[in-house]
C-alpha cells in the first residue's frame, strides 16, 4: 500500500485547493468500476488529505460531515440486515454497492479515530457506531462468502470411487492367497483398482467466482478482519475434504482401533487409503493449493498458512492410519497390500515435497518420508517372517491321498505375486555391496545377483524341507514318493514357462525335474517291482508254484489297486505319463507269464486278461471325489 507524506497548507487559498481535491478524491471513490486496489489507494488518499488539512476551527463541521456520510453508508448496510436474500446472487452491481459501503465505514472509522485524538465524546461515539457496523458488515460478508462457496463448487467424483462399489471392498480380499490353481495375478491385480487418473488440477470452485472471493477477501483483510476471513475459508475446504474422505469410504479411525482391527477388515481399508491418497496428493490437494493461492495471492504468505491449516489434519489422519499398519502384528496375509501401500506412497514422495515444501508444513513431508521408511522394514520383516515360517510350518497327520499340499500351493501362488513387486522388493531387499550368502550350501555374491530371486528360491527351498518333512508321516513309502512327487511337480509347473522363469533360471527347473522324476521312478520301485517280481521266469515251470505266483501277483495288485485308485496326482499330464509308465512295466512282465504259461497254469486260474489288467492300471490315482478337493482354506503363517 503507498504512503503518502503528510500535506500541511501554508496559507488560506491552498485550503480550498485541498477542499477541492479532497472532494475529487471523494467522487473517485463513489465509481463503482474501480478495482479493489484503486479503490484502497483513493480511500488512503482521502484520508490522508482529511487529516492533514484540518483546522480545530474545521472540526466541528467535520465531525457532521463524518456523521452525515456514517449515516449514509450505514443505511446501505443496514438495509441487508433486514432483507435476508444473498446480496452476491441478485447481480454484481448490488454486491459492488454493499462493498462501496463498507469501504465506506471502514475509511470513516479511519478517519475518526485520527479525530479522536484531539476531539471529544462525539467522535468516540461516532468512532464506535462506526466499528458496530462495520462488524455487522463482516459478519454479513462471512455469509456472503460460504453462500458463494456452497453454490459454486464443482462437484465431481474421484474415478476410484466410480470404479469400485462398496460390495467389491467387502468381499476381494487381495490379501489371502488363493490355495486354489485360480491365478494369483487376478486375485491381487485385478483389485488394485482401475486406471488411476492422470496428475492434473481440477476446478474446486466455479472459476466465475474467484473474483467475488477475493473482492471479498480485500475489503475484509482491509477492516483487520483477515482472520475472520480465513478461518471462514478454510473450515469450509476442511469440510469438502471430508466429503471426500466420506465419499471414498476412509474413516478417522485411532490407532488403537486400526490396531485392534482383523487382518481381512484391515487389508480393506489399506486399499481405500491407497486410492485416497492417490486422489488427494494427485488431484485435490494440487487443485486446493492453487485456489488457495488465488485468492490470498495479495497477501504474502497467507495462503500458505491458510492450505497448511485447511489440509494439515486430513494428511495427520493418513499419516496416523499408516503409522498403525506400520506397528501392527507381521501377518504374512497383509504382505500384498502393505506392497500397494508402500509403492502407493512412493510414488507420492514427490507430490507430497512439492505440497508441503515451506518450512511450516515440511514436518508433514518429512513424516511421510519416515512413514515410507518404516513401511519397507515391516514389508522386509513380514517377508523374512513369512520364509521362516514355510520353513517350519507344522502337520501332525499325512495330507490326504498324497496329494498337493495346500501349503505348496499357497506358497507357490505367493511367490508368484511377489514376483510383480520385483522392482519393489529388490529395492528393500538389497544387502551390501561384498556381503555373501548361502544358499543350497552354496556361496552366493550377492553383487551381481537379484535380491529378490534370492528370496524365492530360499522360499522354495524351505517349502520343499518342509514337504519333505510332511512325507514322514505317511507310513506307504509308495505314497510318500507320490507326495513329494506331485508337490515338486508343482513347483516346477509354477515356475516353467511363467515370468518366474527370471527369478529361477533354467538349472533350477532342470534340477526340480530331475527331483520330481526321481521320485516317480521311487514310486515304482517301491510299489511295483515287488509284485512284477512274481512274474519273472527263474526256468521253474512247476504247475503248483506258477499257480502260487500268479495268485500272489493277483493280491498284489488288487490291494495296490485298492489303495492307488483313492491316490491322487492332480496333473492330467503327469499322471498319464505315470499310468503309461506303469502300464508298460507291468503288461510287458505280465503278458509273456500268462501266455507261454497258460497252458501249464490253467485257463481257469487266469483272471485277468492283458487288457483288463491295462484297463485297471488307468484306474489308479483318481483320487477322492473333486468335491474334497475344492474347499478353499486360509492358511495361517
Amino acid at each position: 500500500m503507498t504512503d503518502f507524506a503528510p500535506i500541511t497548507p501554508t496559507y488560506d487559498g491552498e485550503e480550498h485547493v485541498f477542499a477541492a481535491f479532497h472532494h475529487i478524491v471523494k467522487a473517485l471513490g463513489a465509481s463503482k468500476n474501480l478495482t479493489d486496489d484503486v479503490r484502497r489507494l483513493v480511500a488512503d488518499l482521502d484520508t490522508l488529505l482529511f487529516t492533514s488539512t484540518r483546522t480545530p476551527e474545521r472540526r466541528e463541521g467535520e465531525t457532521r460531515e463524518v456523521e452525515e456520510q456514517l449515516e449514509f453508508a450505514q443505511k446501505k448496510v443496514m438495509r441487508w440486515e433486514s432483507n435476508r436474500s444473498m446480496i452476491w446472487a441478485l447481480g454484481r452491481e448490488e454486491a459492488a454497492d454493499y462493498l462501496q459501503a463498507v469501504y465506506e465505514i471502514q475509511r470513516l472509522t479511519e478517519s475518526l479515530t485520527s479525530l479522536l485524538s484531539n476531539g471529544g465524546g462525539k467522535q468516540k461515539e461516532l468512532l464506535d457506531q462506526a466499528n458496530r457496523v462495520l462488524h455487522m458488515a463482516m459478519v454479513r460478508l462471512e455469509e456472503e462468502l460460504i453462500d458463494i462457496l456452497s453454490k459454486n463448487k464443482q462437484s465431481f467424483k474421484p474415478e476410484y470411487v466410480l470404479s469400485h462399489s462398496c460390495d467389491e471392498d467387502v468381499s476381494s480380499d487381495v490379501s489371502i492367497v488363493s490355495i486354489e490353481d485360480e491365478s494369483i495375478e487376478e486375485t491381487s491385480r485385478r483389485n488394485s483398482g482401475g486406471t488411476e487418473r492422470e496428475d492434473h488440477k481440477v476446478d474446486l470452485i466455479h472459476p466465475s467466482v474467484i473474483s467475488d472471493i477475493k473482492s471479498i477477501a480485500n475489503v475484509m483483510f482491509a477492516s483487520h478482519y483477515n482472520r475472520e476471513f480465513c478461518d471462514t475459508f478454510v473450515s469450509f475446504w476442511k469440510d469438502v475434504l471430508d466429503e471426500y474422505f466420506v465419499a471414498l469410504r476412509v474413516e478417522k479411525l485411532s490407532i488403537e482401533e486400526l490396531s485392534n482391527m482383523e487382518s481381512k477388515q484391515l487389508c480393506s481399508k489399506i486399499r481405500k487409503w491407497n486410492r485416497a491418497m492417490k486422489f488427494i496428493i494427485k488431484v485435490y490437494l494440487p487443485s486446493e493449493k492453487r485456489l488457495f493461492d488465488q485468492v490470498f495471492g495479495e497477501f504474502g504468505s497467507t495462503y500458505k498458512t491458510c492450505f497448511i491449516e485447511a489440509s494439515k489434519g486430513s494428511m495427520l489422519c493418513l499419516l496416523n492410519f499408516g503409522e498403525a499398519v506400520v506397528i501392527g502384528p507381521r501377518e504374512t496375509d497383509k504382505l500384498f497390500t502393505l506392497l500397494d501401500m508402500y509403492e502407493v506412497l512412493s510414488n507420492l514422495i514427490p507430490d507430497i515435497d512439492t505440497l508441503f515444501s515451506e518450512e511450516a508444513s515440511s514436518f508433514l513431508g518429512a513424516e511421510f518420508h519416515q512413514l515410507m521408511i518404516r513401511l519397507g522394514g515391516t514389508v522386509k520383516a513380514t517377508l523374512l517372517k513369512f520364509e521362516h515360517d514355510v520353513a517350519s510350518h507344522p502337520s501332525t497327520t499325512p495330507f490326504p491321498a498324497g496329494g498337493i499340499h495346500h501349503v505348496t500351493k499357497y506358497v507357490m501362488n505367493y511367490v508368484k505375486t511377489l514376483a510383480e513387486y520385483s522392482e519393489t522388493l529388490n529395492l528393500l531387499l538389497r544387502v551390501r555391496s561384498g556381503e555373501d550368502t548361502v544358499l543350497n550350501g552354496q556361496n552366493i555374491c550377492l553383487d551381481n545377483f537379484c535380491p529378490l530371486a534370492f528370496h524365492l528360491q530360499s522360499l522354495t527351498s524351505n517349502l520343499e524341507s518342509n514337504i519333505d518333512q510332511k512325507s514322514r508321516l505317511y507310513r506307504d513309502p509308495s505314497l510318500k514318493h507320490i507326495f513329494m512327487m506331485n508337490n515338486i511337480h508343482y513347483m516346477v509347473r509354477k515356475v516353467s514357462g511363467s515370468a518366474l522363469e527370471e527369478f529361477y533360471g533354467v538349472e533350477w527347473i532342470r534340477e526340480y525335474t530331475r527331483k520330481f522324476q526321481q521320485h516317480e521312478t521311487s514310486y515304482e520301485r517301491a510299489t511295483w517291482s515287488p509284485i512284477l517280481s512274481r512274474l519273472r521266469d527263474d526256468g521253474n515251470n512247476k504247475r503248483e508254484i506258477l499257480r502260487e505266483r500268479l495268485r500272489g501277483f493277483n493280491i498284489a495288485f488288487e490291494e495296490v489297486y485298492k489303495c492307488q485308485t483313492t491316490w491322487s496326482i492332480p496333473d492330467h499330464e503327469l499322471r498319464k505319463d505315470l499310468r503309461i509308465s506303469t502300464s508298460q512295466k507291468v503288461i510287458q512282465a505280465y503278458r509273456p507269464f500268462t501266455g507261454t504259461k497258460s497252458a501249464i497254469i490253467g485257463e481257469k486260474y487266469v483272471k485277468y486278461s492283458a487288457d483288463e489288467l491295462e484297463n485297471r492300471i488307468l484306474d489308479l490315482f483318481e483320487g477322492p471325489p473333486a468335491s474334497l478337493h475344492k474347499t478353499r482354506r486360509r492358511l495361517t503363517f
